[in-house]
């Protein structure tokens, strides 16, 4: 046994996908409808990853993007800002020149997103790059197909170099691609070795497959992150990303995180939104 089975051994991984069902379906029915209200909406809004990561990107439509969160912020003074921009590693520097707005960090997908298959030296480059350019944040994707086939200690391995890359003072979130880990045991499985090597954020998906990021999922890694901070002391934010196209879909979410983890996460700091279409969405119901 190496030390990575070790710790997932401290932890009940064995979980029953239909009692995971159940417990998400009686907190929708008994909980999300207390915070369907302005309040939650605006704490939502200044949760949100605006997100662009686009085949046609370049330098002129990231610079057009950034303007708009500068132009959100003058137009409602009275709302919260957005908590971040997310981009790929090529256009830091553009986000980094044209951000006018205190507050609204800088994040980017690094280390061959989304499918993290590449070399290590390239995923580390990149991270590097992408920090000297600006980036107060990397996204990465944990190598899958090694936990798929069972490889703990190579997955483990990865995320603490890329952690090492990003340095003590550049937050890492590392998407577990919760689609492809099919099992509530998987996820919660990944979601440990991820927060062990060094996570300061898990994240449910990429948004690049189906399913992205579910109620399901976001449920057993919120108590992964609750048995954690028990265990360790240590704060891990959640960012659920990927298939969110109602305000209704983020008012789940801020319920389960709120049920399980409880007020101590509900800042933007802890609670990351992982959605560009809930801006205005959000704004709409907020000021009509």
């Amino acid at each position: 046994m190496n030390k990575y089975e070790d710790v997932l051994k401290q932890y009940n991984c064995n979980l029953d996908d239909n009692q995971v069902k159940d417990a998400v379906k009686q907190i929708i029915a008994e909980k999300v409808l207390e915070n369907d209200t302005p309040e939650v909406k605006k704490f939502l809004l200044g949760s949100v990853e605006m997100t662009t990561l686009k085949t046609t990107d370049s330098d002129a439509s990231v610079m057009a993007f950034t303007e708009q969160v500068n132009k959100l912020d003058s137009d409602y003074p009275d709302l919260p800002h957005v908590a971040t921009i997310c981009v790929y590693p090529c256009f830091a520097e553009a986000v980094s020149q044209s951000l006018q707005v205190d507050g609204v960090e800088i994040a980017c997908v690094s280390g061959s997103f989304p499918s993290s298959q590449a070399r290590m030296e390239v995923k580390v480059a990149e991270t590097k790059l992408a920090i000297a350019d600006g980036a107060t944040e990397i996204d990465i994707v944990m190598p899958v197909g090694k936990f798929l086939e069972g490889d703990i200690q190579g997955v483990c391995e990865d995320i603490q170099e890329m952690k090492e890359a990003c340095g003590p003072n550049v937050p890492m979130k590392v998407i577990l691609e919760t689609g492809c880990l099919k099992t509530a045991s998987n996820i919660k499985k990944a979601s440990i070795l991820a927060m062990y090597s060094g996570a300061d954020y898990i994240k449910t998906s990429t948004g690049k497959l189906e399913p992205a990021a579910t109620p399901e999922a976001a449920y057993v890694m919120c108590q992964a992150i609750k048995e954690y901070y028990k265990k360790t002391g240590i704060q891990i934010g959640f960012k659920p990303a990927g298939g969110m196209s109602t305000v209704m879909d983020a008012i789940i979410y801020y319920t389960i995180v709120k049920e399980v983890l409880g007020e101590q996460w509900l800042t933007n700091k802890w609670l990351r939104l992982g959605t560009s279409r809930l801006t205005m969405q959000l704004i709409d119901e907020l000021t009509k």
